[in-house]
């Protein structure tokens, strides 16, 4: 009797007198219905993870990140496959920061837009003593502030150079206000742009400015050079033995070099960059296997920039050798004149801009002088004409040889 009044009262629900049920704060929800919260919990949960990854996914691939981009992807996808699907691209304030950094560079640029303005405002007040520079410490010796804008406005031109050299003109301008004025000269900036692309850009729409024209226009770089690498296997000759037959691995290089004066040099070898490079740096380099020629950019209807050049082999004066033919008579070898005409596709890659050539032509023309007649030999373009990525070489613009 006292085990089942025992277990009776240990019933849920029933008080220890066992007259009054117990309350309950989760009588009217059973467990069905906590299971069926804590499984919605979950995959809200799973869905704001996959889509915090999938954003970072994105971020990772406008950065140029490609492969850690590609990791993201697939983390959001396997919480959520069809993520792609329920996201709507946006981020609070309390997200991580994408949204609010584009916010914040769209006002860094609005700010930097009016820097110019806001300067040379300070500069002509009538009440305002400040100078375009002044020295920042007490100096005995002549100060550059000293110098009229005329000798300034050289001096910069002394820095651009004629290898236009805009990067050493741009840290310039990081120097103090008046630096920052002189290197925002329209004039200057106006010269570039006709150096690069000639009567072509006497309009400055759609560009707000020339230096905006020299940033968004497409042009071949010339800090630098354009270089490409090529590998294949071939073939060999069979052993004497006839056991075996080798196969060789082929490496060569192709170097391209833009000036701004419309000359471009073109050279290719199977040396490393680290020798070539500092024999590239002006056109009257030694190095017997260049060609030198001259290029022009194209704007096409389809809104691609394409390269055209001729390049020919650097003409040597042989002195005749009368001696040798003395005795017998010496039937003259046909003059002829070799160039090759290059066509290249401009293109941008990653975040650098201007950085690709793509092949597009390739053909070797040879003029026999006594006829005036010309065979013209085109080459295909296959996987053996890789693309040329540009490398910037500080020692190219370390010196000055004449001014803008």
């Amino acid at each position: 009797m006292f085990r089942a009044q025992w277990m009776f009262e240990l019933a849920p629900g029933m008080s220890s007198s066992g007259l009054e049920p117990l309350p309950c704060r989760a009588s009217s929800r059973g467990p069905g219905v906590k299971s069926v919260d804590a499984r919605g919990k979950q995959e809200i949960a799973k869905e704001e993870k996959a889509k915090e990854l999938f954003l970072k996914a994105v971020e990772e691939e406008q950065n140029g990140a490609l492969y850690e981009a590609i990791k993201f992807y697939r983390l959001a996808m396997q919480l959520v496959p069809d993520i792609e699907f329920k996201i709507t691209y946006t981020r609070s304030p309390d997200g991580d920061g994408v949204g609010k950094r584009c916010v914040e560079d769209n006002k860094e640029d609005d700010k930097m837009a009016d820097l110019l303005s806001d300067f040379q405002q300070q500069l002509t007040l009538p009440e305002s003593s400040v100078k375009l520079c002044q020295p920042e410490v007490d100096v005995s010796q002549t100060h550059i502030s000293v110098l009229p804008m005329e000798v300034l406005m050289y001096i910069f031109r002394w820095v651009v150079s004629s290898d236009l050299d805009l990067r050493s003109l741009e840290q310039l301008s990081l120097v103090c206000r008046g630096f920052y004025i002189c290197a925002r000269d329209p004039e200057i900036w106006h010269q570039v742009c006709l150096k690069i692309w000639g009567r072509s850009c006497n309009k400055l729409v759609p560009y707000a400015s020339w230096r905006e024209m020299f940033l968004e226009r497409p042009r071949v770089r010339f800090d630098g050079v354009y270089i490409s690498k090529t590998k294949y296997i071939r073939q060999g000759e069979q052993s004497l033995d006839g056991f075996y037959r080798a196969w060789h691995q082929v490496e060569y290089y192709r170097y391209l070099r833009f000036f701004p004066d419309g000359q471009v040099m073109m050279l290719t070898t199977p040396e490393d960059p680290q020798s070539i490079v500092p024999r590239l740096r002006t056109k009257n380099t030694r190095t017997d296997a260049i060609l030198l020629g001259h290029y022009r950019l194209s704007q096409e209807t389809d809104n691609q920039t394409k390269v055209f050049a001729v390049i020919m082999k650097k003409k040597e004066e042989k002195p005749m050798d009368y001696h040798k033919y003395r005795y017998f008579l010496r039937v003259p070898a046909q003059e002829t004149d070799h160039s090759f005409h290059v066509g290249l596709q401009l293109c941008s890659s990653g975040r650098q801009r201007f950085n690709k050539l793509v092949w597009i032509h390739h053909s070797c023309h040879i003029t026999y002088k006594s006829t005036g007649e010309t065979a013209v030999t085109t080459f295909d373009i296959d996987k053996m004409y890789t693309p040329l990525f540009f490398a910037r070489v500080k020692s190219f613009t370390a010196f000055s040889e004449k001014p803008l």
